[in-house]
């Protein structure tokens, strides 16, 4: 009996203890599972969270650079666009035999472009490279076998020699020693007489200085302007001018000796008439002409072929009402024919026998025009702004001239010279025909 009740009690025990393992291995199962499914979910998080962090740090290791895109633009009468600077161009200036335009841009480089490739689809250049620094203005000798530039950082002028090559290309040497620094402001302008006898240069702070070709100033001219905007020396190489903050322009005479010896500056006249500041001022290709425009809104033609040592003040011949703002450009062409106005990013061409707009470029540059020139033939007008120069025909000049030479006809009275002016009026109306019809790219 009692062994009965010992197998009993041990067959309950067992049979309990079974049960006790059997829940507690459940229970081990249910809470093994539960981890694994716990770490596959932080392994997953921690998986998300790493994913963008990698992605973004892959994106900071290898950033995209952004080329900067090149201004576009079209216009009927646009005949090139000229584009190997890789920086924004400062200053542009045409050699004075017509055959080369020099450029300098903030990229350390001065090019050297052909005028006679400005239709070609491709255009070549020749490269100056200026050392350690980059221009800010450039300026071709009389002989058009040197130029001049304005360093920024150097505060001088350097000289650079070309040297032609046997293949027709060129080589550029800069001079031993640059210019000593003379200026305490900012340099607005830079210009070699045609003379070859000396060297313009123009500050801010209303000093202008005459050097002679090896460095050596000659004389230091204060314009009494409060602020000089612009300055040149005259196409005769005679006469120095400058305009700023005061409504005109006032104009000196760079006098030499017989033997070519410096003698003095003297004050020649004045234009005045202006309501306000004057923006900038050209002269015709004779000096016989000067173009302004002025913070007034009107842009003004002035005969300046007087005698101003008898006291002969110059004649205002048109004043033209137009859109202007700081830091516009007046272009005159060589033949006294055509006036172009910068304003900003476009540019407007008048007619100076007439004071009408003739043609408009809107957004001509993605910034704001530094320079404008005609080509000694009349034939172009050429802008700076960004990193492109643009070339335009100068159609307006091609009307005048027709319109000029059909004057001419009606009053002339040798069969010798009807038959000339007859023929100059049929190539001049068949160069502008061409012009206006030429396809464009």
């Amino acid at each position: 009996m009692e062994f009965a009740a010992l197998f009993v009690l041990t067959l309950l025990i067992g049979m309990l203890i079974l049960l006790v393992a059997v829940a507690v291995g459940k229970q081990k199962g249910e809470i093994s599972e539960q981890l694994e499914q716990n770490e596959e979910d932080s392994v997953a998080e921690r998986n998300a969270l790493k994913a963008p962090t990698a992605k973004k740090q892959k994106q900071q290791q290898r950033p995209r650079k952004e080329k900067a895109q090149q201004h576009t633009f079209s216009h009927p009468l646009l005949a090139s666009s000229l584009k190997s600077h890789s920086g924004n161009v400062t200053s542009l200036d045409f050699s004075s035999n017509g055959k080369y335009l020099a450029t300098c841009a903030d990229d350390r480089t001065v090019r050297i472009w052909s005028t006679k490739e400005f239709l070609d689809r491709d255009h070549k250049c020749l490269r100056a490279n200026v050392e350690l620094d980059h221009a800010t203005l450039v300026r071709f000798s009389p002989n058009s076998r040197a130029f001049i530039a304005w360093l920024a950082n150097g505060d001088t002028i350097r000289i650079f020699k070309m040297t032609k090559k046997d293949d027709g290309s060129f080589t550029f040497k800069a001079a031993p020693e640059d210019f000593p620094q003379k200026h305490k402001a900012n340099v607005i302008n830079i210009g070699i007489a045609e003379t070859g006898k000396f060297i313009m240069s123009a500050s801010t702070d209303t000093n202008i200085l005459i050097w002679d070709l090896k460095g050596e100033v000659l004389a230091s001219i204060i314009t009494n302007q409060m602020t000089n905007s612009y300055a040149a020396i005259s196409p005769c190489g005679r006469f120095v001018a400058s305009c700023g903050f005061t409504p005109d322009v006032k104009v000196w005479e760079v006098c030499f000796g017989k033997g070519g010896d410096f003698k003095e500056v003297t004050r020649a006249f004045d234009l005045k008439g202006h309501s306000a500041g004057v923006h900038s001022f050209a002269f015709s290709n004779d000096s016989r002409r000067m173009a302004t425009v002025s913070k007034d809104g009107t842009w003004r033609l002035w005969d300046t072929d007087v005698e101003y040592k008898k006291q002969q003040d110059p004649y205002l011949l048109k004043s033209v009402p137009c859109q202007s703002s700081e830091g516009s450009r007046v272009a005159l062409s060589p033949d006294a024919r055509v006036v172009a106005i910068s304003n900003g990013c476009s540019v407007a061409m008048y007619s100076t026998s007439t004071g009408q707009l003739e043609e408009e470029f809107h957004g001509v540059h993605s910034e704001e025009i530094t320079e404008l020139r005609f080509d000694i033939n009349s034939r172009y007008l050429v802008c700076s702004g960004d990193r492109a120069v643009r070339v335009f025909h100068n159609a307006p000049g091609y009307r005048a001239a027709i319109q000029d030479m059909q004057a001419m006809l009606k009053n002339a009275q040798n069969e010798g010279m009807k038959q000339r002016l007859q023929q100059q009026i049929q190539e001049a109306q068949s160069t502008l025909d061409s012009v206006l019809t030429a396809p464009k790219d």
